[in-house]
């Protein structure tokens, strides 16, 4: 499988940016981490918008950048696509227009993807009359992403492109992205700060601070670091895969592996696969299995580990549920000294519908 190396390095006055990392090149990889981490300035060196000294990059068999040997390939002759925070769109031609200007740069048989395919898969094939100010912020998003899209790129650069967005229009935006994911084998390197994006989204995760990598890994087993509570501001959380088994009595199922899950009801087809985030505070564990309790998703697992929360009185308690499916529980140190809880003891877990999100 082909990596995404790269090396970057740029001191300023009171900024430092040094990163080496090797980047999976396929599926989503997120750079997560507050303002000013450096995340933007990382995307523009992929793009060679900048070319910053002591660097390289590489996609696989291409080097873009190698400063020792004084490579450097311009944007225009790497191929990527850009997608800013905002879309940057011919406001003077139609939708139709601007996604020929990148469909006819690349050669016929250098096409990945088609345009109906990508308008189909955005949903923007009823627009393409219609001028950019017309459309609303997530339509003249979906149309800069099928622009970057239509150039055939062999990386596809996310600048926090729901940034611009409220909380509806984000939430609406989001099932395009899972599928890009889902139905293009196009690498994606993607900038957000957002928790709820990095979650639905990554494949690979990427923890940043002041410049440095914190954590990086594929997401479930990143997630389960106690250093990533310290970095996502809303609390420690496990990620699990899915699949819609049915809706009834305002509940969703799902199924884990051989378990069932049930959450508040969603509008989701059954048979789609879905991620489940679970915070670790929503998960609470008992010896015995609960009799007639309020809690519906009652499930055998076996504790991993026992580490430190973020808070002294605090235990995180890695947990295993069926087919080695991880979770996280934040128990208080008082809790798992009553309970006696060791590794490799078997227990029940404890999750609300409504806390599966």
């Amino acid at each position: 499988m082909s990596e995404l190396t790269i090396r970057f390095k740029r001191q300023l006055s009171d900024f430092e940016l040094d990163i080496n990392e090797q980047l999976p090149a396929q599926g989503i990889s997120v750079l997560f981490g507050e303002s000013g981490c450096g995340k933007t300035t990382i995307l523009r060196a992929l793009a060679g918008l900048e070319r910053l000294p002591e660097s390289f990059c590489q996609l696989g068999e291409h080097c873009w950048q190698d400063e020792q040997r004084n490579h450097f390939v311009p944007t225009y002759r790497r191929p990527i696509g850009y997608v800013f925070q905002e879309a940057s769109l011919f406001e003077h031609l139609n939708v139709a227009q601007n996604l020929q200007f990148g469909w006819r740069r690349i050669a016929p048989k250098q096409r990945k993807v088609s345009m109906g395919d990508v308008c189909q898969l955005l949903g923007i094939s009823d627009k393409l009359e219609r001028r950019p100010c017309s459309l609303s912020g997530g339509e003249r998003q979906r149309v800069a992403i099928a622009r970057a899209l239509l150039t055939s790129p062999q990386l596809l650069l996310m600048d926090e492109p729901l940034s611009a967005l409220d909380l509806a229009r984000k939430r609406e935006f989001l099932p395009y992205l899972e599928r890009l994911h889902n139905e293009l084998d196009i690498p994606i390197v993607y900038v957000s700060h957002a928790p709820e994006e990095v979650i639905r989204l990554a494949d690979h995760l990427v923890l940043m601070k002041q410049g440095r990598v914190c954590l990086s890994g594929p997401l479930q087993q990143t997630l389960l670091n106690p250093k990533s509570a310290q970095l996502f501001a809303d609390g420690a959380s496990s990620v699990i895969n899915t699949v819609v088994t049915s809706h009834l009595n305002g509940l969703t199922e799902l199924a884990c592996g051989s378990k069932v899950l049930q959450m508040s009801k969603r509008d989701i087809p059954i048979g789609q696969k879905i991620r489940c985030r679970i915070f670790a505070s929503d998960v609470s564990i008992s010896l015995t299995k609960a009799q007639d309790s309020s809690i519906l998703n009652l499930l055998p697992a076996t504790v991993c580990s026992l580490k430190p929360g973020v808070r002294p009185d605090e235990v995180l308690v890695q947990l295993e549920l069926a087919e080695k499916t991880p979770l996280l529980a934040l128990l208080s140190r008082y809790s798992c000294q009553h309970l006696k809880l060791i590794p490799n003891m078997v227990v029940w877990v404890q999750i609300k519908a409504v806390a599966i999100l």
